[in-house]
């Protein structure tokens, strides 16, 4: 009886232990969401606090949160129960950076190199660069059935809870041929892409491959990793996500991947870090890490002199995204898996580069190939469903079976970001599709969505 006793005291005390030590990784977790999506939603976007804490930060284990923002020195505390207190700082240009590792001091004493965009009121120019849209729609255009489409995306009447879209834009043969907003959102509002800011990565990559700065199919030029198996990584693993690197893809609570995102200084250092579990290109794992790993690379490739400026001048200025924006982390390397934020129109614009294959009035911004690679499913991923940072609706035209969504053509490729952050690009109906939102507990049904789309192009 006596052992059976100890028995049952030392497994009380080891969950008791395991529930302490999750607990304490969570709590930091909590905070640090809170303070950086506040900071970015008030001081970049100009969003009102009691808003976003309402609507981001009201529901869930974030409602736990107690957040306190500091307009004088643009800075948002976080803590939960007093505990686990973590602070983002807002630097214009810059966007919001969690305070991780370093100190606050510290952090404010980087120097940055950034870049100005040339001068450009895009009220007074016309679309894709400008904001002057055709006022008159295709007469093949079904403007009943797109109505319907657009009243689907925005009706909320699921008791599973709200959906919250709050921006659609639709590109047809490259013109807006329909958008709409949100009560309190406009065209010039940012919206965050999450995920989607993976595929910014892709584009970043394909532009360094056209300069000759970094080569896909060359091993990662990681140091760390030339004393072991991970030499044999390359480039092209990373962007299919099939580098065989040890990682855990989950934001429900402590996992590599809220380690990396909320705690690190340097996020693609601390991937690097990662064991490798499997032979490089056998095994599909969708993750951060390899997308942070990524964007440190880039920042290497292109040298601190003219990094900063190097997203901006190269991609974001020459498609007319504007208002596009990527933060740091920590120290100081864009956060390429996830935090970027642009207008529903600006997201648009990057699915027309991609659409249009890469090239924008006449200037080839990505390499001839790089969208038909991108888009060439990774042999890992199950059912073709993964290419290099974007998703794939299946494996290519030569693949109708298994569509992730069924009533959507093959050749649709996707970013897709958290909580129903979507861009589609369809070649074959000359479609982009934007939808934007906060689905927290419900999500559109993207499939009926853009096939609803679909359904009012010509036939």
């Amino acid at each position: 009886m006596k052992i059976i006793k100890r028995i049952v005291l030392v497994i009380v005390l080891l969950v008791l232990g395991y529930g302490i030590s999750y607990i304490w990784q969570a709590l930091p977790i909590i905070s640090a969401f809170g303070a950086k999506d506040l900071c970015t939603c008030v001081f970049l976007n100009g969003r009102a606090a009691d808003d976003v804490l309402k609507q981001e930060l009201g529901a869930g284990l974030q409602s736990l949160g107690s957040f306190e923002l500091n307009a004088n020195d643009s800075t948002v505390t976080g803590t939960v129960f007093g505990l686990a207190k973590r602070k983002a700082i807002y630097r214009k240009g810059l966007g919001c950076t969690l305070v991780s590792e370093i100190t606050e001091a510290e952090l404010r004493a980087q120097k940055m190199n950034l870049y100005t965009m040339a001068p450009l009121n895009q009220d007074t120019i016309p679309w894709p660069m400008g904001n002057i849209l055709k006022t008159n729609i295709d007469t093949g255009i079904y403007v009943t059935i797109l109505k319907d489409a657009l009243d689907f995306a925005f009706t909320e009447t699921d008791s599973a809870g709200p959906i919250n879209t709050r921006a659609v834009v639709i590109v047809y043969d490259g013109q807006i041929i329909a958008e709409r907003y949100a009560k309190g959102y406009d065209e010039y509002s940012r919206h965050m892409g999450w995920s989607m800011t993976k595929s910014i990565t892709n584009a970043i990559t394909g532009i360094l491959t056209k300069d000759g700065r970094m080569k896909v199919y060359d091993p990662a030029p990681v140091p760390q990793w030339q004393n072991d198996d991970r030499k044999k990584i390359t480039l092209h693993n990373l962007l299919q996500a099939s580098s065989g690197l040890k990682w855990e893809e989950n934001y429900g609570g402590p996992s590599p991947a809220t380690k990396m995102i909320f705690n690190k200084k340097d996020m693609g250092l601390y991937a690097m870090e990662s064991p490798l579990e499997s032979e490089p290109n056998t095994v599909f794992e969708y993750s951060s890490g390899t997308t942070n790993i990524i964007s440190r690379l880039i920042r290497d490739a292109i040298g601190d002199d003219d990094y900063y400026r190097f997203y901006y001048r190269e991609l974001f200025e020459k498609i007319g995204a504007r208002s596009m924006i990527i933060e740091p982390d920590a120290g100081g390397t864009y956060v390429g898996s996830s935090f970027s934020w642009a207008t529903a129109r600006d997201w648009a614009r990057f699915g027309l580069l991609y659409l249009n294959d890469g090239v924008v009035n006449g200037e080839r911004i990505l390499p001839h190939g790089w969208v038909a690679y991108t888009t060439t499913h990774a042999t890992t991923a199950k059912r073709g469903e993964y290419g290099a940072q974007w998703w794939l609706n299946a494996g290519g035209m030569d693949n109708s079976h298994n569509r992730t969504y069924p009533d959507i053509p093959a050749d649709s490729f996707q970013a897709e970001g958290f909580e129903g952050q979507f861009v589609f690009v369809i070649p074959s109906k000359k479609l982009v599709v934007v939808r934007l939102g906060l689905s927290q507990t419900n999500e559109l049904d993207m499939n009926q969505f853009v096939s609803k789309v679909i359904q009012a192009l010509p036939r």
